[in-house]
């Protein structure tokens, strides 16, 4: 699953000027482990005809990628499926790992995640600026810790995250109990402990917290989700088992794309409940690093849900096989 902003604040967060490296430091693309992965788009399941028929044209076309900090170093790439991966949150990074081929051959989706969440801490601590520290925390407290008297006119449901630690929830639960006995209906008593007791996800440090959660038994933190209506509480999501992981979000592609130093572009494709011509159905999402890009990009898929396409989407990794360069206008996009 993933999270993407609409109107992303973190476009300008994490941006230094790119200076483009000499056209021999960037690599080719491996492609020795890639091309017995792909699908063909007539293949994928959960596309409309609309949506099959762009994909197929930006495969056979390709896609023109030039070097944002030098545009004589130009790369078309033909974009296949690379397969489903498990929708189980940690999609974001097992996407990833399948998409860069060999440049993360041996680093696992959880790898991924630590130093995503690394990453993040990394370039935290070298901001100064008190403005953009602030428009960080603003950022990641609208996606996880939202103002309950706003954007009812754009969300039906808004959630607010929570950590708990693992050693502390038998703790937690006899507290709730507590109020329970003493007449409380329990969702509310949940709802009370937990935001009394738990961590929010308001900040940049609560984020590489929140980011660093895999669903995994090895996991510091539990993620709690109480789930709001315009009305009021609707449920709490107490995440007994400790199997929610963290969705991945721009944040964490950011940071991705600075790690390994080459840009990301997730590719959406939205369907007819979003009222877009066959010609429109398809963008293109950038997302740099905030340093020197020194490889290719690589390419993650997004099948829209709506117009918004925001919070509750699955990425699944394409796989870009490079060919001799075209003329632009020759090209099915260039980007």
């Amino acid at each position: 699953m993933g999270k993407l902003i609409c109107d992303s604040m973190t476009s300008s967060l994490w941006r230094d000027p790119i200076s483009a490296p000499s056209l021999d430091s960037i690599e080719a693309v491996d492609l020795a482990d890639q091309t017995s992965t792909t699908t063909t788009w007539e293949n994928v399941s959960g596309l409309e005809d609309q949506q099959k028929s762009h994909l197929r044209r930006l495969h056979a076309k390709g896609v023109l990628w030039k070097h944002p900090g030098d545009e004589s170093s130009s790369v078309v790439f033909r974009l296949s499926h690379g397969g489903d991966v498990e929708a189980d949150g940690n999609c974001l990074f097992t996407a990833s790992q399948k998409a860069m081929g060999s440049t993360a051959a041996k680093i696992d989706s959880r790898e991924l995640r630590r130093r995503t969440a690394r990453r993040f801490l990394e370039d935290l601590g070298s901001v100064v600026s008190v403005e953009e520290t602030s428009a960080i925390d603003d950022a990641i407290k609208h996606m996880y810790s939202p103002d309950l008297k706003s954007g009812w006119g754009i969300h039906v449901v808004q959630e607010v995250k929570l950590l708990a630690k693992k050693e502390d929830r038998e703790g937690l639960d006899s507290a709730i109990d507590e109020l329970v006995n003493l007449g409380m209906q329990r969702e509310f008593a949940a709802e009370s402990i937990y935001k009394e007791r738990c961590i929010a996800v308001d900040d940049g440090l609560s984020w590489a917290k929140y980011m660093s959660i895999s669903g995994s038994p090895d996991d510091e933190y539990d993620i709690i989700t109480l789930q709001h209506t315009e009305e009021g509480l609707l449920t709490v999501d107490e995440n007994r088992e400790g199997h929610a992981a963290a969705f991945g979000d721009d944040i964490a592609i950011e940071c991705l794309a600075s790690e390994f130093k080459r840009e990301i572009y997730v590719v959406q494709a939205h369907g007819s409940d979003a009222m877009v011509d066959e010609e429109n159905c398809v963008f293109f999402l950038p997302h740099r690093p905030r340093s020197q890009i020194c490889e290719p990009p690589f390419f993650l898929f997004m099948k829209g849900t709506g117009w918004c396409g925001a919070g509750g989407d699955h990425y699944e990794p394409l796989i870009a096989h490079p060919s001799s360069v075209v003329s632009q206008e020759k090209v099915a996009l260039v980007l």
